[in-house]
């Protein structure tokens, strides 16, 4: 099947913008991989793009020139694979490897899509044991002679990386609908991930733009860390499976509840991608020839997996490589048939499995992580979580907006939770209580909201459980939580009437569409489809608006790809937009994203002469590592820091001319210094 290009590097809603584009390219447009131009391959998989394994590994081969060949890694592979075939010991112990989920939502409740219910998740563990351990009386199970018992189970963790009790369910709100593969990579991966030596990381999504109908992808083990081959840096941070919310988890276990993609429902996607992190190739070896030798097996590695010329869709007996003999294992987990039809490891993907297992980084120390094993536990124990706060980017503010902040309390005792005392903290303001009550089980949990006054500020929530079930609650280590919270109110202003507007096109600019609408829906201006060119134009504009209204800005991609660029190799850059005020004010920036990407702004005429001629602020160093130094402000400047997505990440007074900035994960980030009525919004980057 051929794949769409993961070459799009496009991360979904991004405030930051590109400058330019830096390297010497072909006189000749590239080639580009459409989903128009794919829509045969994916009637095949009935819309579905089966596995992207194989383009994310030569994304990371791209991004990290350091990282592996696929030629290097079998050749570090193939005697280690001998090896393990004729080691007895190495090859008879059932290793198993603890999982944790991220189930990644954008506040919808559980059971809604994509915040796919906890049996659910279960029962895609319950599929991997069916089809790794060949269980008899399930549908794992096969009696093929060659049919392999791979003697590696999985189990849901038990503790979580601060040592405290867990399901291996970890719920993420992120505040984005959905996601295109490398925005994960780029955000959600690091944002979430669990210490890849200890979990086997597996992430549940909704994808979209050109990743719209892709059922999974995963890291294959080739990265760094192998004897005499460089490290390639930061692959620790994405290492992992992922699959889109709707092939994750089998129908056979429905409660009722489970949401998933017809004829992808059985688990095997999971199945499949798992087996590529273990080491595993497709059947036909991403070849389309037949050409086999003694070590290859049409390039799968696997001689007891017949020779195919290319993926199967349908499970049919078919020999695709005649001169080779021997009909396509269609039934194997590791083609594109349907979910029903997949129920065989061989031998040879065993060997080759357990060599990775006891051979490559990260892999070889989940042998020994005992995260499965659950901790001690007590009657009385409840923890807290702070959920999320949202910005709504792309709305302009109302004046009935209500301020919620959501807590979630959870059971890790093993006495029915009945009630919890909570005190919760909004910017260092004084602590408010709130008794819940209800009746959790052992790893249930409840989501509720807390007041909060309408006059409260953006800012950190701190949260903590008093006391649960009327007395001491009996593990403190899980008692205490912290979050932002976002007033829905937009509190930002903008003194002008004039608003600058650059558009740097990238080079598909037939792709590229936008408006200005005021508050009331009514068109101001608009623009584009425009010319594909190997030399993509500038399009800057002056536009005069009324500075007592609030305007939205929307920007589409008829591709799904935003101001991208398929060609990383090339080293071209995606194209970007700003809107900024006749001082030059930044409003917003961007570019990175999916579909389309929306932003609403304010003007105001409430600022005095004074106030908008006053020096605009600065900030050092940029990049930071610890603190930011804040120029020109006084000693009642707050700020604001939103990652690369749009949410708030830290927000406070501004001590001393200093934010500090230590906690945040590498990364680029927009602060905003708001000083009586003036407020303005500077890049940086955390190192």
């Amino acid at each position: 099947m051929q794949k769409i290009t993961f070459f799009k590097v496009v991360f979904l809603l991004s405030l930051f913008c590109s400058l330019g584009i830096n390297a010497q390219i072909e006189n000749e447009m590239p080639k580009k991989t459409t989903l128009s131009t794919k829509k045969g391959e994916l009637e095949k998989s009935h819309g579905f793009e089966r596995c992207s394994s194989n383009e994310y590994e030569e994304y990371l081969k791209n991004k990290f020139p350091e990282r592996m060949t696929k030629e290097q890694f079998e050749a570090w592979l193939a005697p280690l694979v001998e090896k393990t075939k004729s080691n007895k010991s190495q090859n008879g112990n059932i290793i198993t490897i603890p999982v944790v989920v991220h189930v990644i939502h954008s506040g919808q409740n559980v059971g809604s899509y994509p915040n796919i219910t906890d049996a659910q998740v279960l029962s895609q563990i319950t599929v991997l044991n069916n089809d790794y351990r060949k269980a008899f009386g399930t549908t794992g199970y096969n009696t093929n002679p060659v049919g392999a018992d791979v003697e590696i189970q999985f189990a849901m963790a038990k503790v979580d990386p601060n040592g405290n009790p867990t399901n291996g369910v970890d719920r993420v709100n992120l505040c984005r609908s959905g996601w295109t593969q490398a925005a994960i990579d780029d955000y959600v991966k690091p944002e979430t991930i669990w210490d890849t030596t200890k979990y086997l990381n597996m992430w549940t999504v909704a994808f979209e733009g050109t990743d719209q109908s892709t059922l999974g992808y995963a890291q294959f083990p080739s990265n760094s860390g192998l004897g005499g081959l460089n490290v390639s840096g930061g692959l620790a941070s994405t290492d992992g499976v992922v699959a889109a919310a709707g092939a994750f988890g089998s129908s056979t276990y429905n409660d009722g509840t489970f949401l998933l993609y017809q004829g992808y429902d059985k688990g095997r996607t999971m199945t499949h991608e798992v087996g590529h992190w273990l080491g595993l190739r497709h059947i036909w070896g991403d070849s389309s020839s037949c050409v086999v030798d003694a070590t290859d097996s049409n390039n799968d590695y696997c001689l007891d997996t017949p020779a195919a010329a290319a993926e199967n869709y349908n499970c049919v007996t078919i020999d695709s490589c005649p001169s080779d003999p021997g009909n396509d294992m269609v039934e194997n987990y590791m083609d594109y048939t349907p979910d029903a039809c997949m129920n065989i490891f061989t031998l040879n993907q065993k060997a080759r499995i357990r060599t990775v297992m006891d051979n490559s980084p990260r892999r070889v120390e989940l042998k020994t992580s005992i995260a499965e094993q659950a901790i001690t536990l007590f009657p009385i124990d409840a923890e807290i979580k702070v959920e999320r706060g949202c910005n709504n980017l792309a709305a302009c503010p109302t004046s009935s907006a209500t301020p919620t902040l959501k807590l979630t309390i959870y059971n890790r005792g093993t006495s029915t939770l009945t009630s919890a005392t909570v005190s919760y903290s909004v910017n260092g303001g004084a602590a408010q209580t709130y008794n819940w009550t209800g009746s959790l089980a052992q790893d249930k949990f409840s989501t509720f909201s807390v007041p909060v006054a309408a006059s409260t500020p953006s800012g950190n929530v701190t949260a903590s459980i008093v006391n649960a079930n009327g007395g001491t609650d009996q593990r403190t280590t899980n008692n205490t939580a912290t979050g932002t919270f976002i007033n829905p109110v937009l509190d930002t202003s903008f003194n002008t009437t004039t608003v600058n507007f650059n558009l740097q096109l990238d080079y598909y600019g037939t792709e590229t569409t936008w408006t200005l609408k005021n508050s009331n829906g009514t068109l101001l201006y608009s623009g584009g489809p425009y010319t594909d060119s190997m030399t993509p134009a500038l399009i800057s504009q002056t536009w005069t608006l009324n500075n007592n209204d609030c305007y939205i800005f929307k920007i589409n991609d008829s591709e799904g790809d935003g101001l991208s660029t398929e060609y990383p190799p090339l080293g071209l850059v995606p194209g970007s937009y700003e809107l900024r005020t006749s001082t030059n004010q930044l409003i917003c920036t961007g570019g990175l994203f999916g579909d389309s990407e929306s932003r609403a702004f304010s003007l105001s005429s409430l600022l005095s002469t004074t106030e908008v001629t006053k020096d605009k602020f600065a900030i050092y160093p940029n990049p930071a590592n610890d603190v930011l130094n804040i120029t020109k402000v006084s000693s009642k400047a707050k700020f604001e820091i939103y990652n690369a997505v749009g949410q708030l990440v830290k927000a406070g007074n501004i001590d001393n001319n200093q934010v500090r900035v230590s906690e945040l994960i590498k990364g680029t980030y927009i602060i905003t210094i708001k000083d009586n009525n003036i407020s303005e919004s500077i890049k940086f980057i955390k190192k």
